[in-house]
Protein backbone atom coordinates (compact mmCIF):
# COMPACT_ATOMS: atom_id res chain seq x y z
CA UNK A 1 0.00 0.00 0.00
CA UNK A 2 1.16 3.48 -0.81
CA UNK A 3 0.27 6.53 1.32
CA UNK A 4 -2.21 9.07 0.02
CA UNK A 5 -1.80 12.83 0.38
CA UNK A 6 -2.85 12.68 4.07
CA UNK A 7 -0.32 9.91 4.70
CA UNK A 8 -2.92 7.15 5.09
CA UNK A 9 -2.27 3.87 3.24
CA UNK A 10 -4.18 3.48 -0.02
CA UNK A 11 -4.80 0.01 -1.41
CA UNK A 12 -3.65 -0.80 -4.90
CA UNK A 13 -6.10 -2.18 -7.46
CA UNK A 14 -5.08 -5.83 -6.91
CA UNK A 15 -5.39 -5.57 -3.13
CA UNK A 16 -8.73 -3.81 -3.39
CA UNK A 17 -10.13 -6.44 -5.77
CA UNK A 18 -8.91 -9.32 -3.62
CA UNK A 19 -10.44 -7.76 -0.50
CA UNK A 20 -13.72 -7.24 -2.32
CA UNK A 21 -13.77 -10.89 -3.32
CA UNK A 22 -13.21 -12.35 0.15
CA UNK A 23 -14.65 -9.73 2.51
CA UNK A 24 -18.07 -11.41 2.65
CA UNK A 25 -16.51 -14.70 3.75
CA UNK A 26 -14.23 -13.01 6.28
CA UNK A 27 -17.31 -11.40 7.84
CA UNK A 28 -19.09 -14.77 7.91
CA UNK A 29 -16.02 -16.33 9.54
CA UNK A 30 -15.94 -13.63 12.23
CA UNK A 31 -19.65 -14.16 12.88
CA UNK A 32 -19.05 -17.90 13.28
CA UNK A 33 -17.52 -16.96 16.66
CA UNK A 34 -20.78 -15.32 17.74
CA UNK A 35 -22.98 -12.26 17.17
CA UNK A 36 -21.26 -8.93 16.51
CA UNK A 37 -22.37 -5.41 15.75
CA UNK A 38 -21.06 -3.39 12.81
CA UNK A 39 -18.33 -1.42 14.58
CA UNK A 40 -16.98 -4.63 16.15
CA UNK A 41 -16.75 -6.17 12.69
CA UNK A 42 -14.89 -3.11 11.39
CA UNK A 43 -12.44 -3.28 14.30
CA UNK A 44 -11.83 -7.01 13.88
CA UNK A 45 -11.25 -6.63 10.14
CA UNK A 46 -9.09 -3.55 10.73
CA UNK A 47 -6.75 -5.54 12.98
CA UNK A 48 -5.43 -7.10 9.75
CA UNK A 49 -4.06 -4.30 7.54
CA UNK A 50 -5.17 -5.64 4.18
CA UNK A 51 -8.73 -6.12 5.46
CA UNK A 52 -9.26 -2.54 6.66
CA UNK A 53 -12.59 -1.34 5.32
CA UNK A 54 -15.10 1.43 5.96
CA UNK A 55 -18.65 1.78 7.23
CA UNK A 56 -19.63 2.63 3.66
CA UNK A 57 -18.54 -0.85 2.64
CA UNK A 58 -19.47 -2.99 5.64
CA UNK A 59 -23.05 -1.85 6.19
CA UNK A 60 -24.22 -2.41 2.58
CA UNK A 61 -22.47 -5.81 2.72
CA UNK A 62 -24.28 -6.69 5.97
CA UNK A 63 -27.60 -5.61 4.43
CA UNK A 64 -26.97 -7.87 1.43
CA UNK A 65 -26.01 -10.79 3.68
CA UNK A 66 -29.26 -10.27 5.58
CA UNK A 67 -31.34 -10.10 2.38
CA UNK A 68 -29.61 -13.27 1.15
CA UNK A 69 -30.49 -15.06 4.37
CA UNK A 70 -26.87 -15.60 5.45
CA UNK A 71 -27.19 -13.50 8.62
CA UNK A 72 -30.01 -12.42 10.85
CA UNK A 73 -30.14 -9.38 13.08
CA UNK A 74 -31.44 -8.35 16.44
CA UNK A 75 -31.37 -5.11 18.35
CA UNK A 76 -29.76 -5.06 21.78
CA UNK A 77 -29.45 -2.28 24.32
CA UNK A 78 -25.96 -0.86 24.67
CA UNK A 79 -24.40 0.03 28.02
CA UNK A 80 -22.85 3.10 26.38
CA UNK A 81 -25.26 4.67 23.93
CA UNK A 82 -28.11 3.75 21.61
CA UNK A 83 -29.19 0.15 20.93
CA UNK A 84 -26.94 -1.81 18.57
CA UNK A 85 -27.88 -4.10 15.71
CA UNK A 86 -26.16 -7.45 16.17
CA UNK A 87 -25.56 -9.79 13.24
CA UNK A 88 -25.31 -13.55 13.52
CA UNK A 89 -24.99 -16.45 11.13
CA UNK A 90 -28.03 -18.39 9.99
CA UNK A 91 -27.81 -22.07 9.01
CA UNK A 92 -27.53 -20.87 5.39
CA UNK A 93 -24.64 -18.59 6.41
CA UNK A 94 -22.88 -21.50 8.11
CA UNK A 95 -23.32 -23.59 4.95
CA UNK A 96 -21.95 -20.79 2.72
CA UNK A 97 -18.91 -20.40 4.98
CA UNK A 98 -18.35 -24.17 5.02
CA UNK A 99 -18.46 -24.23 1.20
CA UNK A 100 -15.99 -21.33 0.94
CA UNK A 101 -13.70 -22.92 3.54
CA UNK A 102 -13.58 -26.11 1.46
CA UNK A 103 -12.90 -24.27 -1.82
CA UNK A 104 -10.41 -21.64 -0.59
CA UNK A 105 -7.27 -23.82 -0.16
CA UNK A 106 -7.63 -25.21 -3.68
CA UNK A 107 -8.22 -21.75 -5.12
CA UNK A 108 -5.28 -20.27 -3.18
CA UNK A 109 -3.00 -23.13 -4.26
CA UNK A 110 -4.03 -22.70 -7.90
CA UNK A 111 -3.26 -18.98 -7.84
CA UNK A 112 0.05 -19.64 -6.07
CA UNK A 113 0.96 -22.08 -8.83
CA UNK A 114 0.57 -19.36 -11.48
CA UNK A 115 2.30 -16.54 -9.65
CA UNK A 116 5.22 -18.42 -8.11
CA UNK A 117 8.46 -18.16 -10.03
Amino acid sequence: MEPDIAGKPVAGKAESQLRKGVLEYCVLAILREGPRYGVELLETLGAVNVMVTSQGTIYPLLSRLRRDGLVETRWQESPSGPPRRYYELTPTGHAALKEFTAIWPHFRDAVDRFITD
